[in-house]
């Protein structure tokens, strides 16, 4: 909780060094970090909380401060709603129009008490909401899910993550423990991903496919792509980012650079979609392989996060001896210093990427100084609409590297 000065005196019968610590324990700190710390002696003391929770000036904060550390404990329950509600299709069966418990119920072949647990639970976080006659529609939450369905696609993944969750002790003393998201993600622990066939790539292609698709709004909105002749997507996927850039520069030629068990779905698509004239697909292990040349725009959209620093310097010198100056590189990623994303790229992708095996999420100066390594010298964040979900940074090589 946020205190005054004057909550900062020691508590009667306290000595400054209280608790066992000596007196000088501040000594190497500075004047803040040593307020802070004699705060956390203060707000954690029982006696203190309450204090806060009576005194009629500090109650709201105290109550808020209390309700935010609860949100923290029920969390996992939270996402567990949300998974059943999207799990059992309730609701999508609330977009139809709204119905009552024991419709809902019959429907959904779910013990009619066992159905309102979950109903209320939903409603008590927004996804549903109550209306006349004791029926159920979509809340507010519920309706902009399903206004996404790569958004519902990861809350079906994430079965995956909460089973390698369970105990993140354990998670965290092995580093080298076979996961649920190891195995999904095949190519995050392959010796030579471009040899993985292609039943082992096609459950994760399929799921970057569906998440790509609003990721795609946000960097075109940050980013004109009629200015360019020609893209290169490094590790592209299914073609599903080059495929809305194609549709929003009509005279774009786009390509995707992926293993080669992806690039034939790409290349798939391409043809599906009648653009084998504008649209290429090539195939390779970007951490070995040299990229296409040609491209004056490059874009990198979420692939950093999902590799350590050495593989991602690789990636980057890959990208610039495809380019020459006067060419241009987009980089979208959940950036950890975003304002307002520390939850998202610390907790959720800090954690994700850890299960995974590979990877985290970095600030923007961690990212330009490893563009400035792989010989890039402008580096310029754009304006994202969604910073949660992807910061965009726009680079330039140098011209004598």
């Amino acid at each position: 909780m946020r205190t005054s000065p004057a909550t900062l005196a020691p508590l009667p019968g306290r000595a400054v060094g209280g608790g066992g610590a000596p007196m000088d324990a501040g000594r190497d700190e500075g004047l803040l970090d040593a307020l802070r710390r004699r705060r956390d002696r203060i707000v954690s003391d029982p006696r203190f909380q309450r204090f806060a929770s009576a005194f009629l000036l500090t109650r709201p904060i105290a109550r808020a401060r209390s309700r935010e550390l609860f949100d923290l404990c029920a969390g996992f329950v939270y996402s567990q709603v949300l998974f059943a509600c999207v799990a059992t299709g309730l609701l999508r069966r609330l977009l139809e129009r709204p119905q009552t418990c024991a419709e809902l119920a019959a429907a959904m072949e779910i013990p009619p008490e066992r159905l309102e647990r979950l109903v209320a639970a939903a409603a008590s976080l927004g996804l549903l909401e109550r209306r006349g006659g004791g029926r159920f529609g979509l809340g507010m939450s519920g309706a902009a899910l399903l206004g996404n369905p790569g958004v519902e696609a990861m809350i079906r993944h994430h079965a995956a993550l909460y089973a390698d969750l369970c105990d993140p002790v354990a998670l965290l003393r092995a580093p080298q423990a076979a996961t649920r998201l190891g195995a999904f993600w095949g190519y995050a622990r392959a010796e030579r991903p471009a040899d993985l066939p292609a039943e082992s790539v096609a459950a994760y292609t399929r799921l970057m496919g569906e998440s790509q698709q609003f990721i795609a709004e946000i960097v075109l909105a940050a980013h004109d792509f009629r200015r360019h002749r020609r893209l290169l997507d490094v590790g592209g996927g299914n073609g599903t980012f080059a495929l809305a850039a194609a549709r929003a520069a009509p005279g774009l030629q786009v390509g995707v650079f992926d293993l080669p068990a992806v690039a034939a779905q790409a290349r798939a698509r391409f043809a599906e979609q009648g653009l084998t004239a504008r649209a290429s697909a090539w195939e390779g292990d970007f951490l070995r392989d040299p990229l296409p040349r040609g491209a004056d725009l490059v874009t990198i959209v979420r692939v950093l996060h999902d590799h350590e620093d050495p593989a991602v310097r690789t990636l980057l010198a890959a990208v610039r001896q495809a380019m020459k100056p006067g060419d241009q590189l987009l980089v979208a990623e959940p950036m950890a210093d975003s304002f307002g994303a520390n939850p998202m790229a610390d907790a959720y992708f800090g954690m994700y990427l850890m299960a995974m095996g590979s990877g985290r999420a970095r600030s923007f100066s961690e990212l330009r100084e490893l563009l400035h390594e792989a010989g890039f010298g402008s580096v310029r964040a754009r304006r994202s609409h969604n910073p949660l979900l992807a910061s965009v940074l726009v680079a330039t090589p140098v011209k004598n590297y």
